[in-house]
């Protein structure tokens, strides 16, 4: 089949584009359409397919991606579809589902979840920003709503990476979805649990910007004086390195093989922020690594929390994202951290396997493309 792949963007290489290039490697021949990919900073994983961009992937704004979303329609308006398509499979939680395309083309979109900063988090971004800006912000978040409104039947079927997203594409797009989870490299289950290393670090582990809540884990580590290591960037990482502790380490963006030499040292990795999904606690979980994390979203699915036998659970989760509950729970994590099964949670987290994705989600469009012959 000639296959079209859209996903919003290709700068940073996290969950979403992880799933891409599994999506890609059942379609080796596919072409991917993106608003922007910059190359340099991504690296090579999409070199053997042909990469169109948008006309909003210049230099000058690729480094503001974020902040230019009010363009967002005009750069995927600008992706035109070079030749004629069987199958377009969009990668959502921007505006990619919103390419035109050809009335007979089937379109399944892979979402991740609608729209954060249009739907249900406004406000949280919201409080994040000076507010003098909020009006405005508040004035482009909701034309952007409206423009991703008209594109919601520019897809025929829809796949929830969650039953948490699931229900908020009920909600948002009064669309029914099927849920497959997304993928955890096969090769991380291959790797031993590090059981020879003494645990000496707390891990936190992904973007450092608002919704994810490093700022709670810094106030909270501030006060309890634990050794805490925070792998990645983001646009909170300037100022959450400078209100925090000697305790408290910022090692930017690691190789795999970096990360790997933390894993061996952490105890737990803490995951603060309401996810959608979260792939970063069953990377972790692969190597037999327990998870605190909050209460809610996509942890909830992930996570499995038996306080009556610690041996069958993944992690311990706290029920408020302040620093209170979240002391209560990493103080339970340290009274229960030596019943752990590490093999019990490296055989949780299988479930969620590359390939179990992809058997899924190879039935899930056979089935689908089958019955709109």
């Amino acid at each position: 089949m000639n296959v079209a792949i859209i996903h919003y963007w290709f700068i940073t290489r996290r969950g979403g584009e992880k799933v891409v290039e599994t999506i890609l490697s059942q379609f080796p021949n596919a072409d991917v359409y993106t608003l922007f990919y910059d190359k340099e900073q991504y690296g090579d994983y999409l070199k053997n397919h042909k990469v169109f961009t948008s006309i909003l992937n210049k230099p000058f704004l690729i480094k503001r991606y974020q902040k230019i979303f009010p363009l967002y329609p005009i750069g995927v308006k600008s992706l035109k579809l070079r030749k004629k398509y069987d199958l377009i499979i969009s990668s959502e939680s921007g505006p990619a589902k919103g390419i035109k395309k050809p009335k007979d083309t089937p379109h399944i979109c892979y979402i991740h979840s609608p729209m954060r900063y249009c739907w249900g988090f406004t406000n949280d971004y919201l409080k994040t920003v000076n507010p003098l800006l909020r009006p405005f912000l508040k004035f482009f978040f909701e034309r952007l709503r409206k423009w991703d409104e008209i594109t919601i039947n520019n897809v025929d079927l829809y796949i929830s990476n969650s039953y948490n997203v699931a229900d908020r594409v009920k909600n948002f797009y009064k669309r029914e979805s099927i849920v497959i989870y997304p993928p955890i490299k096969n090769s991380l289950f291959t790797q031993n649990t590090f059981s020879q290393f003494k645990k000496e670090i707390y891990l936190s582990f992904g973007a450092i910007t608002p919704y994810k809540r490093i700022d709670l884990l810094v106030d909270t580590f501030n006060i309890n004086g634990k050794t805490l290591v925070i792998i990645g960037d983001g646009s909170e990482k300037d100022s959450l390195k400078k209100k925090s502790k000697n305790n408290i380490k910022f090692v930017g963006n690691l190789t795999w093989r970096d990360i790997e030499s933390y894993l061996a040292i952490s105890k737990v990795l803490v995951f603060p922020g309401e996810e959608d999904f979260g792939m970063i606690p069953l990377e972790v979980m692969a190597y037999g690594i327990p998870v605190v994390a909050y209460k809610k979203g996509g942890a909830l699915e992930t996570v499995v929390e038996n306080i009556e036998n610690i041996k069958e659970s993944s992690g311990i989760f706290f029920q408020e994202q302040t620093i209170s509950s979240l002391n209560l729970a990493i103080d339970k994590f340290e009274e229960n951290q030596f019943l752990f099964d590490k093999e019990w949670i490296k055989r949780h987290s299988e479930k969620f396997k590359e390939d179990v994705f992809i058997e899924k989600f190879n039935h899930a469009v056979k089935s689908f493309l089958n019955g709109n012959k």
